[in-house]
């Protein structure tokens, strides 16, 4: 398959229209078609529907369209970092960070590189989930992830930041907000905003609400913590997050810790199979990062 006849099925997919998908790639209609025929024998599968008045998705389509979108975004990017480190640059390091560590440690780690590490382009991908960056750090789409643990690849290798805990967020006008300290049991029958199944901290909230004899009454997810944030103030349910949330001011929501709350870790892994000698010294870099020890969080709003 080649790259340009990806390019040409991507334009007929997301447009759903030979005619647009001709204007937008600045050719006429008839080899655009052809190109698609060609690689559709080439394939030996049919990939378009194609009807009078509209272009579908086959089934084998829209694997091609998800996992070609993928294909291009990384050789664009492979095309952007050789261009750099041919323009003088020493490397490029490509960095995954999970939810709130977007917004707190991303700026103080590009900083830390730019004094330490002059001619080093990073490349940052944010508010990823855990199974997200282990599966880009095994197959070597970044180099260095921050992320919430445990991983299951023997392949990536961690080191713990900080130890985090996880604090009840709450609507405004809950009864539960003018509570001081929550049982994880009082939450018992609440409707809870979560982050998907699959996430780290997911699995540690229905742990935890396990533990406490209830199981969570999911409602909606969330990848955001902003989103879920802004779901919680809206009043759709109550959601256990991270403790440095609270650094997303929401009006209408408020923050109760939780009497011994399980503990949520923050850790910067890579894959030990890929280390270099400039992924060690950005590794080093989070060694006098500033963290964020948890608090007892105010009453105050």
């Amino acid at each position: 398959m080649e790259t340009r006849h990806l390019k040409y099925f991507i334009a007929v997919a997301e447009e759903r229209h030979f005619g647009r998908a001709a204007q937008r790639l600045h050719m006429a209609q008839p080899p655009l078609s052809q190109q698609i025929k060609q690689l559709e024998e080439q394939l030996g599968t049919p990939l378009l529907l194609r009807t009078t008045r509209k272009v579908d998705l086959t089934p084998a389509g829209q694997v091609l369209l998800d996992r070609g979108r993928l294909l291009l975004q990384e050789l664009e990017s492979l095309e952007e970092d050789v261009k750099q480190v041919g323009a003088g640059a020493t490397g490029v390091i490509r960095v995954g960070f999970t939810g709130t560590a977007t917004y707190r440690l991303m700026p103080s780690i590009v900083q830390a590189a730019r004094r330490t590490l002059p001619g080093l382009r990073i490349t940052v991908q944010g508010e990823m989930l855990t199974p997200q960056m282990e599966s880009a750090l095994e197959e070597g789409r970044i180099d260095v992830a921050v992320l919430r643990p445990p991983v299951r690849s023997g392949d990536v290798a961690l080191k713990l930041l900080e130890q985090d805990q996880l604090v009840a967020a709450l609507p405004a006008d809950s009864p539960l907000a003018d509570t001081g300290i929550l049982e994880l049991a009082d939450l018992a029958g609440q409707d809870f905003i979560g982050y998907p199944s699959y996430s780290a901290v997911s699995s540690i909230v229905v742990d935890a609400c396990r533990k406490a004899g209830f199981q969570p009454r999911l409602v909606q997810e969330a990848r955001e913590t902003s989103t879920l944030l802004s779901l919680v103030a809206a009043g759709m349910g109550i959601a256990l997050v991270p403790m440095t949330s609270r650094m997303f001011s929401f009006q209408g929501v408020v923050f109760r810790p939780l009497r011994n709350p399980p503990p949520v870790d923050l850790a910067v892994a890579w894959n030990r199979n890929t280390e270099t000698p400039l992924l060690r010294s950005f590794l080093q870099l989070f060694d006098s990062l500033p963290t964020a020890a948890p608090k007892e969080p105010s009453r105050e709003n």
